[in-house]
C-alpha cells in the first residue's frame, strides 16, 4: 500500500484569499477616505498613505502608454492573468506540502489576483504606502505588491537554502 501525503492545498488557496481579501478591504477604505492624489502623513519624512493610480506594470512601468491605449492595458491584463494561471498551476502540483515555496507562491497569488482586479475593474491599480528613505522616493505600493514581493524572496530563499543544501550533502558524501 502506497502512502499519500494529505492535500494541503485548500490551505494554500485559503491563505491566497486571506491576501487577496486583506488587499480589497485596504484599497476600498484608501477609495473612500483618502481622495485621488490626497496623503495622510503616518511618520513625519518617511511614511505616508497616498492615495494613486498606477495605470502601469510594476513599479508604473508602460504607465503612461496603458492610460492612453486599451491595448496596452488589455495586454498586461493578458501577461497578468498568464502568470498567475502558471503560479496557480504550481501550487497545485505542489498542493501535498506546505513549504517555503509553496506559501511564496500563495501569497504571490493572493497578491496578484488583488492588482489583476483593480486593473480590470478600474483601469488602474490603487497604490496607497509611499515610503522616503532620506531624499530616496520608493515608489508606491500596495498590500497586494507586498505579498508578491514576500512570496519571490521566500521562492528564491527556498532555491537558495536547497542549493546549499545539495553542497553540504555532496561534501558530506565526499568525505565519506
Amino acid at each position: 500500500m502506497k502512502f499519500t501525503a494529505p492535500r494541503r492545498i485548500h490551505w494554500l488557496l485559503l491563505i491566497s484569499a486571506a491576501i487577496f481579501i486583506l488587499d480589497r478591504l485596504t484599497k476600498s477604505w484608501i477609495a473612500l477616505h483618502v481622495p485621488l492624489g490626497d496623503s495622510i502623513p503616518v511618520m513625519a519624512h518617511f511614511l505616508r498613505i497616498t492615495h494613486l493610480a498606477n495605470y502601469g506594470g510594476n513599479f508604473g512601468i508602460f504607465a503612461e502608454s496603458a492610460q492612453k491605449s486599451l491595448l496596452v492595458r488589455w495586454q498586461l491584463i493578458g501577461l497578468n492573468s498568464l502568470i498567475l494561471l502558471v503560479v496557480l498551476a504550481a501550487i497545485v502540483f505542489l498542493g501535498s506540502h506546505l513549504t517555503r515555496t509553496s506559501f511564496g507562491l500563495s501569497l504571490a497569488l493572493g497578491g496578484g489576483l488583488g492588482c489583476l482586479y483593480d486593473r480590470i475593474a478600474y483601469g488602474a491599480v490603487v497604490d496607497f504606502i509611499e515610503v522616503h528613505i532620506f531624499s530616496y522616493h520608493w515608489p508606491d505600493f500596495n498590500i497586494g505588491d507586498i505579498a508578491i514581493v514576500t512570496g519571490a524572496c521566500l521562492l528564491v530563499l527556498d532555491y537558495l537554502l536547497s542549493k546549499t543544501g545539495i553542497a553540504q550533502q555532496q561534501q558530506t558524501e565526499a568525505t565519506r
